[in-house]
């Protein structure tokens, strides 16, 4: 099955935390928190660890992020993690990897399993879509 939604982040919060030991390399490392809403096919609301080596200045790194999502996907509630990553350069999103956590469905959403993506339009607008399945 498929589903698609739009969302947009909030209240992003680096954490301070740096890995140990620090090691410098050619970007910086962040851990960071935020928090996402997402409304269409996919409604709810995710709470995210975010990690990145990632250049402000170039927009240049990559990503790898942990979702815990509540709400529901076509209309069945539950709860689940995914996690998502990608690279980009600065104008474009590439090596994107996205799947849903094996065992971490709740309710409704119990043995949901599968793959998905995250595309963004040029006005900035976040799209995420689900290919899933449920045991």
């Amino acid at each position: 099955m498929e589903a698609r939604a739009t969302f947009s982040s909030k209240n992003f919060k680096p954490t301070g935390l740096t890995p140990t030991p620090e090691i410098t390399t050619g970007l910086p490392v962040s851990i960071s928190t935020m928090e996402k809403s997402y409304t269409g096919a996919i409604d709810g609301i995710s709470s995210t660890a975010f990690t990145a080596a990632f250049d402000q200045a170039s927009r240049t790194g990559s990503y790898i992020a942990m979702e815990s999502f509540k709400g529901s996907v076509n209309g069945v509630e539950g709860s689940f993690n995914f996690i998502h990553s990608a690279s980009t350069t600065g104008v474009d999103r590439a090596d994107e990897f996205f799947c849903i956590v094996g065992g971490s469905g709740t309710d409704g959403l119990k043995g949901i399993s599968g793959s998905g993506g995250i595309t963004i339009d040029v006005d900035g607008t976040h799209h995420i879509w689900l290919n899933y399945h449920l045991a």
